[in-house]
């Protein structure tokens, strides 16, 4: 839906530049090419965001489940480090090698 919205504006936008200035056909073009230029920039980072956010869910899903995921060179399990849900960081549990060892979700795969 918001996608559709997204095209009714831009097509909103268009038409008022097409019918209500007074620019000659270069700087339209220039206008037009901004504007496509900075919507396209907007649906890549918003891919590349959903990608990435599905990727760590993942990732915490599976150490969820008491698999073992690989962070960085290291096994990360659910006996050794502890998961911190507001940073997705894995903090290594006191009485184990790891102990306050801090791991990005990020840097896992």
């Amino acid at each position: 839906m918001a996608y559709i919205a997204g095209i009714v504006i831009v097509a909103l936008f268009f038409a008022a530049l097409h019918y209500f200035t007074e620019l000659t056909k270069e700087q339209k073009i220039i206008t037009s090419t901004i504007v496509f230029t900075a919507i396209f920039s907007a649906i890549a980072y918003n891919t590349y965001s959903n990608t990435q956010r599905d990727k760590m869910l993942s990732i915490v899903t599976k150490y969820k489940q008491g698999k073992t995921v690989h962070c960085n060179g290291k096994d990360v399990n659910f006996s050794l480090y502890s998961l911190s849900i507001g940073t997705y960081t894995f903090i290594g549990k006191k009485d184990t090698p790891n102990y306050a060892e801090m791991i990005s979700v990020s840097s896992c795969n």
